[in-house]
């Protein structure tokens, strides 16, 4: 693993692999034969950090689902409002973003620095675009502090231990897990990761997610066949749950009011987007 930079207070001190260009290392991973999620999800929400091969995969798969560029619509916008609540009402000043993509316009930083300047940050993320972009992300307040780690969501203790060079877990921490848990196929695995992280945070911590599904009652039937021209056309692989599937995300956590709900409805305001197929939630850790 590498941390790439950190901006914190006056400085930037660079972790693992100090001198090495992490654009270079990023290239070399990058594969632009094969449509990648980080890329489609982007040409989803209307930006540039795509190729010609993420595009057509992306047409194909909303042309078999048209539902799919609101659901990341969606999915943006209950980031947002979940890190603003947190950030505002649940006064938390830490953040560990997994699986965080590309960055766009209010990513988690920016939102919660907005309100909170010394508000610490950790993005997660094992895309090579997305590590070649990671010094967007590391732009920050004087005050707070944001950092970036190339790790995979199926290591834990790896993210858990890098994060703890900048992140106190004595002190409550959000933990953000949107979009990709769907990315870990094994049912057990996908939950071992949720309950790891969580134990390593303490009291009055909290579980932000979000997750794809294939309850009809929200209109996700039309994921299954969408989900299998995807995984014969792209990576990484995918999988939806159904509700019940991902409550069990949040087994032993307090659940916040609205509950479990598509993500375009948590806490929106009059005349948000209609429901999606893409559950979201937050928790609290007793």
């Amino acid at each position: 693993m590498l941390i790439i930079g950190r901006h914190n207070g006056g400085g930037t001190r660079r972790g693992r692999g100090e001198g090495r260009d992490v654009t270079d290392e990023a290239r070399a991973r990058l594969n632009t034969g094969v449509a990648h999620n980080a890329r489609v999800w982007n040409y989803w929400i209307g930006g540039k950090d795509n190729y010609e091969v993420d595009q057509q995969v992306g047409e194909h798969v909303a042309g078999m689902f048209p539902l799919i560029r609101e659901i990341a619509r969606a999915d943006r916008w209950f980031l947002g409002r979940a890190v603003t609540f947190l950030a505002g009402e649940r006064g938390v000043r830490q953040f560990l973003d997994i699986g965080t993509g590309l960055p766009t316009a209010d990513n988690t930083h920016e939102i919660a620095q907005r309100i909170a300047p010394d508000a610490r940050i950790v993005y997660v993320d094992n895309d090579p675009i997305v590590l070649a972009h990671a010094r967007t992300l590391l732009t920050g307040t004087a005050d707070g502090a944001t950092d970036y780690i190339d790790a995979d969501v199926h290591d834990p203790d790896a993210i858990l231990e890098r994060a703890g060079e900048i992140l106190d877990f004595d002190r409550p921490v959000a933990v953000m897990l949107l979009g990709i848990l769907n990315f870990v196929l094994d049912a057990e695995k996908a939950l071992d990761i949720v309950r790891r992280v969580m134990a390593a945070v303490p009291s009055g911590s909290y579980l932000v997610l979000t997750h794809p599904t294939h309850d009809s009652e929200v209109g996700g039937e039309g994921q299954i066949p969408a989900m299998k021209f995807w995984n014969e056309n792209a990576t990484p692989p995918i999988t939806a749950r159904s509700g019940e599937e991902i409550a069990a995300f949040f087994e032993g956590l307090e659940l916040l009011e609205p509950g479990l709900v598509s993500c375009s409805q948590w806490r929106a305001e009059p005349g948000s987007p209609a429901v999606v197929p893409q559950y979201g939630g937050v928790a609290v850790k007793p």
